[in-house]
């Protein structure tokens, strides 16, 4: 299957792209029409490449609003655990295909997700034609007939995911975060992620609580507590990062661990302000992310983008700190790089996970600079066109079978009031 672009801004120039099968084959001024491809008009549209949500838990879509205006730990121990534990793989189907019909319509065309009933958030991303990282989730409380349980679980999925492999899907490995998981189960995790080549994402320092705490139990800060008992490593990512500090940071940047910022979520749990430039001079890679949209509360990457850019230009009090480029940058290549991915750029031969700005929008008048408009002025919704591995999902913003998945998530969320 091929489709062919035309007329679209790149880079400030015109010109055609064509894709074939999953990738860009080509791009050029003026390319011929092949047989039978399909025809995109990308007069008066800027094209991109798809953007990436590097943390979230998408089946949260069904918890929208149900928790608002709590700090994190009450908000997880009094409101979310205990109306998570009443979710099904049914439900978290449908809240993922909830959560995926919002990101295609909104320029996100891969995340990384950590999400009890995996296999419920496999068969919503199969069906609705995403990149994602869907983790084996274990949060065992130190309970270890819990952790043996978890353990065996995740051992599970591994198999079965390895049986019934989706080329767009990748399987990771999720431990909630050091204050929910055993240094055995860390341990595991992380030798089980060596011998099977997986990638971790977990939480860290997401509050001074989390600090705070591990310093009581354990005589040092969280980074130097991982450190010590060997889960650092390229392959992990962490969610938040907030509370770290510069020797914590140096730790990172020299095991190749790279963090996830979501300054949505972390500004209105008030958890604090990721510090964007002392992260980046240590030479960690860093990547962008909305969190899930009970402490957020969308899945817009257009808005973290320029929530990321100012918040950093506010806590440095630098108006030059993160420019428009570099935050895109982190929402799309970088986060391509974290995560794997042959994506993040517009360039032949990358997988071809596009999307397509309508330029007409007010937004981008009078049209200055196109990169700053889209972070600064943009928003996800002004997306017209979406296309993940060489598939279109949305078309001038119709997407196929909208309606049902909306109403079909609501239904699944009756078991809040239940």
């Amino acid at each position: 299957m091929s489709i062919l672009i035309q007329n679209v801004l790149l880079a400030d120039q015109s010109t055609d792209l064509l894709i074939e099968g999953n990738r860009i084959a080509r791009i050029a001024p003026e390319i011929p029409e092949p047989s039978g491809a399909t025809l995109i008009d990308g007069s008066h549209q800027a094209i991109l490449p798809g953007l990436h949500n590097g943390h979230t838990h998408a089946a949260m879509v069904l918890l929208r609003g149900y928790a608002d205006d709590m700090p994190l730990h009450q908000w997880l121990t009094e409101k979310i655990w205990p109306i998570e534990a009443k979710m099904t793989e049914e439900s978290v189907y449908w809240g993922t295909k909830l959560a995926c019909v919002e990101m295609i319509r909104t320029g996100t065309t891969f995340f990384n997700d950590m999400y009890w009933h995996r296999q419920g958030s496999v068969r919503a991303v199969t069906e609705m034609g995403l990149h994602a990282s869907l983790a084996g989730v274990v949060i065992d409380l130190f309970d270890k007939a819990k952790a043996r349980e978890q353990r065996a679980e995740v051992e599970n999925a591994f198999a079965v995911a390895q049986e019934n492999s989706c080329d767009r899907i990748q399987f990771t490995l999720g431990p909630h975060a050091i204050y929910t998981v055993s240094e055995a189960s860390l341990r595991w995790i992380a030798e089980f992620a060596t011998q099977h080549d997986l990638l971790i994402h977990t939480h860290l320092s997401e509050t001074q609580k989390e600090v705070d705490d591990c310093l009581a139990q354990h005589g040092v800060r969280p980074v130097e507590y991982l450190e010590r008992i060997g889960f650092l490593g390229s392959r992990v990512s962490f969610g938040h990062g907030i509370w770290l500090d510069e020797r914590e940071r140096a730790i990172l940047g020299e095991r190749g661990c790279a963090i996830v910022t979501n300054p949505c979520a972390n500004m209105k749990l008030g958890s604090g302000m990721f510090a964007f430039a002392d992260t980046a001079k240590a030479g960690i890679p860093i990547g962008l992310g909305t969190d899930g949209t009970s402490s957020n509360n969308n899945l817009d990457l257009f808005e973290e983008m320029k929530f990321a850019a100012l918040l950093e230009k506010v806590r440095t009090m630098d108006p030059t700190a993160v420019p428009a480029a570099e935050i895109l940058r982190t929402a799309t290549a970088e986060n391509a790089k974290i995560f794997r991915l042959d994506s993040g750029v517009v360039e032949e031969g990358a997988l071809a996970d596009l999307i397509l700005v309508n330029l007409r929008a007010l937004a981008y008048a009078p049209g200055h600079n196109f990169v700053s408009d889209a972070v600064y002025s943009g928003t996800g919704y002004h997306v017209n066109t979406t296309i993940c591995d060489g598939k279109i999902l949305m078309r001038d913003r119709e997407i196929p079978g909208e309606e049902e998945i909306r109403v079909k998530a609501i239904e699944c969320s009756g078991f809040l009031t239940a």
